[in-house]
């Protein structure tokens, strides 16, 4: 007699390969219950997709992350925290940072930093491929779009990593959490006050300078408290999600040597591979919400103020939206997939996400078009939300 399937978003043995839990959910149960964390789940691709255009009736007013959700709406300043109309408001601000010629312009500083993290490495028997690039790119990347200096970055780094960081018990970890998000807004705050004073042409002194338009026509700038928050999100989220997205591209295409041969042997393929990596392997699998009525689904009843998780990394692996979804195929071709969500909440940094994934897939592939993973060497991160590696070490 086999037992129900269990999904634990905390459970590190979970975490290694949540793959066959997720496949079991989608088949057996894809509206699953938790009732030791309290949260409903989706694991189907159709049941994600609608989910997350459908802003009114799965909200994010009382946070994404599971174990930060409140009972009632969020009083954080944080727009991934809001519901429309105040959502649209504040992203309608951000987005002038991520405009197409703001992104596009960054192609050759990224393309600088690559070499300048790559190059040391040629000639090297190996590396570890997270710790001394995939993880230091990204973090360079949005520090240097909001103006934190070069020296502090690594701190950036360290402390955002630290704020995600989270198995499940309430003790040890959410005192760190707790210290190291003090520490990132501090530091946050302390520039936002020397811009007030001394602006200068980096995104930090764009949002001070923004305004906000509302509903009656009027408009107003963001508080110290907005724009702290706004700068910590825009960091952690930059930092975290293409780290992870290149610890995938590492570890996948050493799975899967000939689809690397493809790439190696035409960067014209980067593009498609980059949304079959994000389909395949999505960055960021589980994202939360509240249930603002009663819904049915596939027979059940989610009561109304449910926590329910989205499992998109689950819907990237759904056969009945993409044939054969557990082989990488560099050349597959789909219409979508749910990695960057979808709807009001679309990730906000999709296209500066997208840049730096394919230049730093050509710029490696540039200089190795081989390697090995050390498995026995490699580590993962341990979230709620984000899941991939820290350490990938490989051998040339």
């Amino acid at each position: 007699m086999s037992s129900d399937p269990y999904y634990d978003p905390y459970d590190y043995q979970i975490d290694e390969d949540p793959h066959p839990v997720w496949r079991r959910l989608r088949e057996e149960a894809p509206l699953y219950r938790n009732e030791r964390y309290d949260f409903w789940a989706l694991s189907r691709f159709q049941d994600v997709l609608s989910a997350s255009l459908d802003d009114d009736t799965f909200s994010s007013a009382y946070g994404t992350v599971l174990e930060i959700m409140t009972d009632e709406p969020n009083i954080l300043p944080i727009m991934i925290f809001k519901d429309k109309p105040e959502h649209t408001q504040l992203r309608k601000l951000v987005s002038r940072a991520f405009s197409p010629k703001r992104i596009a312009a960054l192609e050759s500083s990224i393309r600088e930093l690559c070499r300048q993290y790559l190059d040391p490495q040629v000639g090297r028997s190996g590396f570890d491929y997270l710790e001394d690039f995939g993880a230091r790119l990204p973090v360079m990347v949005i520090s240097s779009m909001l103006g934190v200096p070069e020296s502090d970055r690594e701190d950036i780094r360290h402390w955002t990593d630290t704020t995600l960081h989270w198995d499940g018990s309430a003790e040890g970890g959410a005192e760190a959490q707790a210290e190291a998000r003090r520490s990132l807004l501090n530091y946050f705050a302390r520039y936002v006050a020397e811009r007030r004073k001394v602006p200068r042409d980096d995104m930090m002194t764009d949002l001070l300078e923004a305004e906000i338009e509302l509903d009656d026509g009027s408009k107003r700038r963001l508080d110290d408290e907005q724009v702290i928050s706004f700068i910590g999100l825009l960091s952690g989220a930059g930092n975290e999600t293409v780290a992870r997205f290149l610890g995938n591209f590492i570890t996948i295409l050493a799975r899967f040597p000939e689809e690397r041969r493809k790439l190696v042997g035409d960067f014209g393929r980067i593009p498609r591979a980059v949304e079959e990596l994000l389909r395949y392997e999505a960055p960021s699998p589980v994202q939360a919400r509240r249930a603002q009525r009663d819904i049915v689904l596939h027979g059940e009843t989610v009561p109304r103020g449910a926590k329910v998780l989205l499992l998109t990394g689950s819907a990237g692996r759904d056969d009945r939206e993409y044939p054969d979804p557990d082989r990488f195929d560099v050349d597959r071709r789909f219409d979508r997939h749910v990695s960057l969500g979808l709807g009001v909440h679309y990730c906000l940094g999709a296209s500066l996400a997208r840049l730096e994934a394919r230049i730093a897939i050509e710029e490696t592939l540039r200089r190795f078009p081989e390697w090995e993973v050390r498995w026995k060497e490699t580590e993962r991160v341990h979230t709620s939300t984000v899941r991939g590696y820290a350490k990938v070490p490989i051998r040339l």
